[in-house]
C-alpha cells in the first residue's frame, strides 16, 4: 500500500514562499545596475520577507568611517551616521545581529526620529550585509514586525540571506557607477583637449551632443515615415552622447596651424609678404633718388626744383600703386569667395618684381602665395583640407583603442561616419547610404547646424538659424543628408529643445 502524501504545514509553506521570494529578488537585483532603482527594490523585498512595517538600508563608507543611506522608508532625506553610532552603526562596527523586542526598553535605541516624524518604533531587527569575502559592507534595519509580533530567529536568517544578496548587487551597482564616472571623466577630459587645440570652437562638441540626443529622443513621438518605429534605449542614448561628444577627438592628431588657420596665408607667410613689399617701397624710393641725380647731371642744378616736383609725383603714384596691390592681396587673403576676374589679376601680379640689395630682380609675389590666395572657398588648400578631413580617421583609430563596454561598443563606428553623405560624396570612406548608421545621420545634421550657427570664428561669420535650416534643406534635397531626419529636426524644433535642456547660461 502506497503512503499517502502529507500536506506541508502552513509554517513550512510560508518559509518556502519567503525563500522563493529571496531567490526571485536575487535575480532581479543581479540584473539591476541603477543604484537609485536597486535600493528601493531591496527595501521592498526586505519588508516582505520579514513582514515588517518599514526598512532602512545603510551602506558603509570605510574612508569616511560612516554609514549613509539614500533610502530609508519614512524619510525623504539622505541619512549619515558615524561608525559605531546608533543601532545601525553598532551592527556595522561589530558585524553582529541586533534584535530588539521592545525599542523603548532598550538603552541603545534613539527615539529622535520617532519624535520628529511622529512614528512609533516597537521592534527592531538590524543585520549586517556581507560581501563574498565576509566583510561588512552595510546594514539592513527592519522596524515593527506586523501583527504586533517580534522578529524571530527565522527573520534573522532570512534577512541575513537577503542582505548577502543585496551586498553583491550593491557592490556591482557601485562599480557600475564608478565605471560610468570613469567614462564621463575621460570624455570630459577629451573634449577639453579637443577644444584646447582650437579655442574658437569651444562648446561645439557639447552642443552637437545635446542636439543629437534631442533628435534621437524626438523619434519617440514620431509615428509616421521611415523612422516611425525607431526608438533608442537609455543605454543607446548614452552611447550616442559619447559618440557625439568625441566625434572630433581626432583633431588632436591634426597640425595646430592647419586646424586654426584663419586666413589663406599663414601669419609667417603674410609677414614675409609684407616685408617684401617694404623692400619694394625702398627700391622705388632708391630708383627715384637715382633718377634725380641722373637728371641733375643732364639738366643742371638749376632744374632741381622741377626735377623734384616731377619725381615726387611719379614716386607718389608708384607707391600708391604698390599700396593698392598690397590692399588687394590682403582682401584676397580673407576667407571669402573670389570673383572669377581676381584669379587672372593674381596671375598678372605674379609678374611684378623689385630689385634687391645686389641689384638682382626678385618676384614681388611668389608662386606658392598666388596658389594660396587663389583658394576659392575658405582658407584651406586641397592638401590642408585633406589633413583636416583626416581627423575622422584619427577619431576612429583613437576610439577603437578604448575597451568600451558591450553597451557602448559602437561609439567608434558612430563617430566614424559623421561626415559621410548619403550620396557617397562624404569622407573619409565615401560609403553608400545603406551602411551609414542612423545615429551618424542624425549627428551629421546636428554637426553642420552647429558649425553654421556657432558664434563668429576667425575664418567665418555665424549664420542665422533660418539660413542654416535653408542650407540643411538644400543638402537634404540634393541627397546628401537624410530628408526624414531633417524633417523631424525642423518639426520638433530640436535647436530650441536642446537649448532649453541646457538651461540658462
Amino acid at each position: 500500500m502506497l503512503p499517502q502524501s502529507v500536506p506541508a504545514s502552513p509554517n513550512l509553506s510560508r518559509r518556502l514562499a519567503k525563500l522563493t521570494s529571496i531567490l526571485d529578488v536575487a535575480k532581479a537585483m543581479s540584473a539591476e545596475r541603477d543604484l537609485d532603482l536597486l535600493l528601493p527594490l531591496i527595501l521592498y523585498e526586505a519588508s516582505k520577507v520579514v513582514e515588517s512595517d518599514r526598512c532602512s538600508l545603510f551602506i558603509l563608507d570605510r574612508e569616511r568611517e560612516e554609514l549613509w543611506s539614500k533610502v530609508a522608508q519614512g524619510s525623504k532625506n539622505e541619512i549619515r551616521l558615524p561608525m559605531g553610532s546608533g543601532i545601525a552603526g553598532q551592527v556595522a562596527h561589530t558585524g553582529a545581529v541586533i534584535n530588539i523586542p521592545d525599542a523603548y526598553a532598550d538603552s541603545r535605541f534613539n527615539s529622535t526620529f520617532d519624535v520628529s516624524s511622529g512614528y512609533r518604533t516597537h521592534t527592531i531587527l538590524c543585520v549586517p550585509m556581507r560581501d563574498a569575502n565576509g566583510d561588512v559592507t552595510g546594514v539592513i534595519q527592519a522596524l515593527n514586525k506586523r501583527g504586533g509580533l517580534v522578529f524571530d530567529a527565522e527573520d534573522e536568517e532570512l534577512l541575513l540571506a537577503l542582505g548577502a544578496q543585496a551586498a553583491g548587487a550593491i557592490e556591482n551597482a557601485l562599480l557600475h557607477e564608478e565605471i560610468n564616472r570613469l567614462f564621463e571623466g575621460f570624455v570630459s577630459a577629451s573634449v577639453v583637449a579637443i577644444e584646447a587645440r582650437d579655442p574658437s570652437t569651444a562648446g561645439h562638441s557639447g552642443r552637437v551632443a545635446d542636439l543629437t540626443v534631442s533628435l534621437a529622443q524626438a523619434l519617440e513621438h514620431h509615428t509616421t515615415g521611415p523612422y516611425a518605429h525607431t526608438r533608442f534605449s537609455a543605454v543607446e542614448l548614452q552611447e550616442l552622447r559619447y559618440a557625439s561628444l568625441l566625434h572630433d577627438f581626432g583633431k588632436v592628431g591634426v597640425r595646430e596651424n592647419v586646424l586654426v588657420k584663419a586666413e589663406k596665408l599663414y601669419p609667417h607667410e603674410l609677414d614675409s609678404l609684407r616685408a617684401r613689399f617694404q623692400l619694394a617701397r625702398k627700391d622705388l624710393q632708391l630708383q627715384s633718388s637715382r633718377r634725380r641725380l641722373a637728371s641733375v647731371e643732364v639738366r643742371g642744378l638749376a632744374a632741381l626744383p622741377a626735377i623734384h616736383q616731377e619725381e615726387d609725383a611719379r614716386l607718389a603714384h608708384e607707391l600708391a600703386q604698390l599700396d593698392e596691390v598690397m590692399g588687394f592681396l590682403l582682401t584676397c587673403n580673407k576667407p571669402t569667395v573670389l570673383a572669377q576676374g581676381n584669379f587672372e589679376r593674381l596671375l598678372e601680379l605674379g609678374k611684378l618684381s623689385y630689385t634687391d640689395a645686389h641689384d638682382h630682380g626678385q618676384p614681388l609675389l611668389l608662386p606658392a602665395e598666388i596658389q594660396s590666395l587663389s583658394i576659392t572657398r575658405g582658407t584651406l588648400s586641397p592638401e590642408e583640407r585633406r589633413e583636416i578631413e583626416s581627423h575622422v580617421d584619427h577619431t576612429y583609430r583613437f576610439l577603437s583603442q578604448i575597451p568600451w563596454t558591450r553597451a557602448l561598443r559602437r561609439v567608434p563606428e558612430i563617430a566614424y561616419a559623421h561626415h559621410e553623405k548619403l550620396d557617397g560624396t562624404g569622407y573619409p570612406r565615401a560609403i553608400p547610404d545603406r551602411t551609414i548608421p542612423v545615429q551618424s545621420r542624425m549627428m551629421s545634421i546636428c554637426d553642420i547646424y552647429d558649425a553654421l550657427t556657432a558664434s563668429d570664428r576667425p575664418y567665418k561669420k555665424a549664420v542665422p538659424h533660418t539660413l542654416a535650416l535653408d542650407i540643411l534643406k538644400k543638402e537634404a534635397g540634393s541627397g546628401q543628408l537624410d530628408p526624414g531626419l531633417f524633417a523631424i529636426f525642423v518639426e520638433a524644433e530640436i535647436p530650441r529643445r536642446a537649448l532649453k535642456k541646457q538651461g540658462p547660461t
